[in-house]
């Protein structure tokens, strides 16, 4: 059967293909099963026909990456605060990479990569920008946002794949079990444990957005940004 988009052989020529095609087929494998060969397989063709059109595994993620970060839309909302604003930045960001499994890899490796990605943050930085910040302190506010957004559903997909099989079940019990007895240790957990996943990544994502903007403040220089987020001890 000939693959996605692509022609039938005809008379033993090997189909025709575009990277159109290619990107299409990463899409449906996803970037978790993203690779040339399954690529390949899904159209129907040999690896050595991509690579006519591509120059190996890193322009194809790169191409099937782009294209979905490209659907991601952020609308700046002017009556959001500046704190509002990061957050629903962060929690929009978060919530389209889960649904994306391997994007966040993508994004963690390399971060903007391509047009979609610059795109995405240039936006963001302007729209920081039109709350009074330098272009510096605003690259600063949304890619720290962004780190942690990206890296909770990292690790979410970690524990996703991790948590197949009876002994998952039993390492976590015992895990829970450990921490419970633990006089130190135990309320922490329990504490932990009486919040959803929304609200995990709200209290994470608003003691990192409150923190910085005790720092970063409307127009005010990077370097005294730094400064003030590097000092220790008396120096601060």
């Amino acid at each position: 059967m000939a693959g996605i988009g692509v022609p039938a052989r005809v008379g033993g020529r090997p189909p025709l293909i575009a990277v159109s095609d290619i990107v299409a087929a990463g899409r449906e494998l996803g970037m978790r099963n993203l690779s040339i060969n399954a690529v390949a397989a899904r159209l129907g063709v040999s690896a050595t026909a991509l690579y006519r059109h591509i120059s190996g595994r890193w322009e194809l993620e790169r191409l099937v990456g782009e294209s979905l970060l490209a659907e991601l839309e952020f609308v700046d909302d002017p009556a959001r605060s500046v704190e509002d604003h990061l957050l629903a930045f962060g929690v929009s960001l978060h919530r389209f990479t889960l649904d994306n499994p391997g994007l966040a890899t993508y994004m963690q490796v390399l971060f903007p990569r391509g047009e979609a990605g610059a795109r995405l943050l240039a936006d963001e930085i302007a729209a920081l920008g039109r709350r009074g910040y330098t272009a510096e302190g605003a690259a600063l506010l949304s890619s720290s946002v962004a780190v942690l957004a990206i890296g909770l559903a990292a690790q979410h997909e970690l524990k996703a794949e991790a948590s197949g099989g009876d002994e998952f079940v039993l390492e976590r019990d015992a895990a829970a079990q450990r921490l419970a007895g633990d006089a130190a240790l135990g309320p922490v957990h329990t504490a932990g444990m009486q919040l959803s996943s929304p609200q995990y990544l709200e209290l994470l994502m608003n003691a990192l957005i409150r923190g910085l903007l005790t720092s970063v403040a409307p127009g005010r220089p990077i370097t005294d940004i730094v400064a003030e987020l590097t000092a220790r001890g008396e120096d601060r």
